[in-house]
């Protein structure tokens, strides 16, 4: 018998490895199991989802804002942690659902649905095993009984039914014979209790009795009847049991066959590892010596262009010295004048003359020196600047010797970044990598260089988050094939938005002209049809009426700090109105609508009013850009009048940079992150996103960047394995 212990405990202390949770890399604590089958820790699916709420917020600039609408509690935490408990939890509409996360066992996408974690399975089998390893790794360490008054004594056998320990009198006194108590479930002495018999998450009063193969999960009656699984292909609990079981001791039964197989196996994976360990040193070694060639080239370059240096910059010194030292000359009684001046006392006429003409001719060629000055040298050394730019462009492709993988090249079209970055890339299918890793680094432009980032890519696209705001990223992706690595392609650099993005929808209770405006169903995209309505008010259109705009704003408010978002105007719209209002400033305008919108009355209508040009200078409680016709139309200012000034390319997307504090305003062209107009504008109130449209036309929201973006691209993948 301690023979059998032993070789349980031996046993159980092999299989830590499938004891660990992938998310907190510790043993399994109350595990549950997700969707596609991977068990993980109750409390790390809490974390991932508070986790993926906070970024959500973070996208909506929430975390910043206090004043959002949508951030309504102080504490919003502890409220997170009960709204995931509680059943048939939703986020609000406006922002997105945090029911979906990676799971850390296989990184794909899985949905909670409707009642996130209580629509999830207790592992109840793992967690017994869990149990029993920890037991194994204590067992000098005894569980003690739960009902004896102090001191405890050590329990002898644990109840199922009350789930409880007991030591043996305990357990006689709270389990008496001839009652109902008497014939409780008792086992030997655990701190592990699970319920007898296993309740449905749907349907919390129904017992599990049926298995769905299709779901692969256990259901109750209900839910084939008029649940989730009414269409799908289910099988009775018993006989799943037996089927699963069939398959799995035969799986067993075959591995424990191969056992000298894999013993081989693995004594053969043992010489592969010291190998490679051998040539990866070996390879090192190589490596350091292609280098070390490399620094003395660089040195011996190095030293001779210090040389020539040296060598130019003595010839230069050497003369300015000489000049210097002829120009000494020339003061008093020094020198060549000093010379003259001796000269000059000379009385014997023959002598006189005999030297004062070779001296006349230096003193006059001294004296136009004097009148045209020119140093004897140059002090730049241009000519000297070393040119390393295409060494180095050179040396950053350093690489191995072509592997025969090709090198991955970033889809600059596809790639972009808003609230994160998302990055993609195309790859050769016939070098199709078994991964990628994406590498990342802020460029800082005065300071040292950053290191690396790096993230380990499946498929061909990542997204990037955690970036700062108003800063230049660069990303570049190398591929691997086995233990073969690409070299690292071109890198691409992206801006970042001067501020974090502010989430928000169309309003469709404030102002929303449903005559005029369609607004679609997940209210990021309104259109303007200049339809049926037009024409039946067309008999009141006269010369010097305007068409009234049709106004829309976002549903969320800003009181303070900087927020960024952007949107794309679609290129057939013939007008269009963006940027910023305050609270009081809409109300006016959506009460009375076509006072309020006559271009005499806006700043930057492009009219000739004698109102715009004189309170332009002021700081008011609204700024709006028009856009229509492919083109932007920057508001006129007193220096800048000309039609030719203020006229820019549409660009693809555009994007507004409110900075409440300072009551700022700035529009950027998102395709650069290029400021293409800034003003001041009065912040006192609620400041909105503001719209306006007039004819054909229509404004997409950009849409957050999540890892929903990358959904379709792994769903093509699923249905069209290579």
């Amino acid at each position: 018998m301690e023979g059998d212990a032993s070789d349980s405990l031996v046993t159980i202390k092999n299989i830590e490895r499938e004891l660990i949770c992938p998310a907190c890399k510790e043993l399994f604590t109350h595990p549950l199991i997700l969707p596609c089958q991977h068990s993980i820790c109750h409390k790390c699916v809490k974390e991932l989802l508070l986790s993926l709420d906070d970024s959500f917020n973070d996208v909506g600039s929430d975390n910043s804002n206090q004043s959002s609408p949508r951030l309504r509690l102080p504490s919003p935490s502890m409220d997170k942690i009960d709204r995931i408990n509680r059943p048939g939890w939703k986020r609000n509409s406006l922002t997105p659902r945090t029911t979906t996360f990676p799971c850390p066992g296989c990184e794909h996408d899985v949905d909670l649905g409707e009642r996130g974690i209580n629509g999830l399975f207790r592992n109840f089998t793992l967690e017994t095993i869990v149990e029993r390893y920890r037991q194994a790794a204590r067992a000098a360490t005894a569980i003690m009984c739960d009902l004896c008054k102090p001191p405890p004594q050590e329990s002898t056998k644990s109840c199922m039914d009350c789930s409880a320990s007991y030591c043996n009198e305990c357990f006689k006194i709270y389990h008496p014979w001839g009652t109902v108590k008497a014939q409780h479930e008792y086992v030997g002495p655990t701190t592990n209790f699970r319920p007898k018999v296993l309740m449905c998450p749907e349907h919390e009063t129904e017992r599990i009795n049926m298995y769905c193969e299709l779901c692969r999960r256990p259901v109750c009656h209900l839910c084939k009847l008029g649940g989730n699984h009414s269409n799908h292909r289910v099988t009775t609990m018993s006989s799943a049991y037996k089927t699963l079981k069939e398959k799995l001791s035969k799986d067993i039964d075959f591995l424990i066959g191969k056992e000298s197989q894999v013993k081989s196996q693995i004594s053969e994976l043992n010489l592969l590892m010291k190998e490679t360990e051998c040539n990866g040193e070996r390879a090192k070694e190589e490596a350091i010596s292609h280098f070390e060639k490399l620094f003395e080239v660089l040195e011996e370059r190095k030293s001779s262009v210090l040389k020539a240096i040296d060598a130019s910059k003595k010839l230069r010194l050497d003369k300015f010295q000489t000049q210097v030292e002829e120009y000494q000359g020339l003061l008093e009684n020094n020198g060549l004048v000093g010379y003259a001046q001796e000269v000059l006392k000379e009385t014997d006429q023959s002598c006189f003359v005999q030297t004062a003409k070779q001296l006349h001719l230096r003193i006059q060629k001294a004296t136009e020196s004097l009148k045209s000055f020119r140093p004897a040298a140059q002090t730049s050394f241009e000519d000297y600047v070393v040119n390393t730019s295409k060494q180095t462009e050179l040396l950053g492709e350093l690489s191995f010797f072509s592997s025969g993988v090709d090198v991955p090249e970033i889809n600059e079209e596809q790639s972009k970044i808003y609230n994160n970055a998302l990055i993609t890339w195309h790859h050769s299918e016939k070098d199709k990598a078994d991964s990628y890793v994406l590498e990342y680094r802020k460029i800082n432009r005065d300071e040292e260089m950053v290191p690396w980032n790096e993230v380990e890519v499946s498929g061909t696209s990542k997204v990037v988050s955690n970036l700062e705001s108003n800063s230049h990223y660069a990303f570049r992706v190398r591929a691997y094939k086995g233990s073969i690595c690409s070299p690292c392609s071109r890198e691409l650099t992206l801006h970042t938005p001067p501020a974090p993005v502010f989430s928000f929808l169309f309003d469709e209770k404030c102002g929303y002209n449903n005559e005029r405006l369609l607004l679609n169903l997940k209210r990021d995209r309104v259109e303007s049809r200049a339809g049926f309505n037009t024409l039946l008010a067309a008999d009141r259109i006269q010369v010097g009426y305007y068409t009234s705009l049709d106004y829309i704003i976002g549903d969320a408010g800003i009181t303070k700090g900087k927020h960024f978002w952007a949107f794309r105007v679609e290129p057939y719209s013939y007008l269009v109105k963006v940027g910023v209002a305050s609270s009081d400033k809409l109300q006016e305008w959506l009460h009375s609508p076509r006072d309020a919108v006559s271009p005499r009355y806006e700043q930057d209508s492009g009219h000739d009013s004698g109102s715009e040009d004189a309170c332009f200078e002021s700081s008011q409680p609204f700024t709006l850009v028009t856009i229509g016709m492919k083109k932007f139309f920057t508001p006129k200012s007193p220096t800048s009048n000309e039609p030719e000034n203020r006229v820019l390319p549409m660009p693809t997307s555009i994007g507004i940079f409110l900075d409440y504090d300072k009551g700022k305003v700035s529009f950027y062209d998102m395709d650069h992150m290029k400021c293409l107009y800034e003003r001041q504008v009065d912040c006192s109130h609620t400041m909105y996103p503001a719209f306006a449209l007039m004819g054909s036309g229509g404004i997409q929201l950009e849409e957050p960047i999540t890892a929903k973006y990358l959904e379709y691209q792994e769903d093509m993948e699923f249905k069209n394995p290579m």
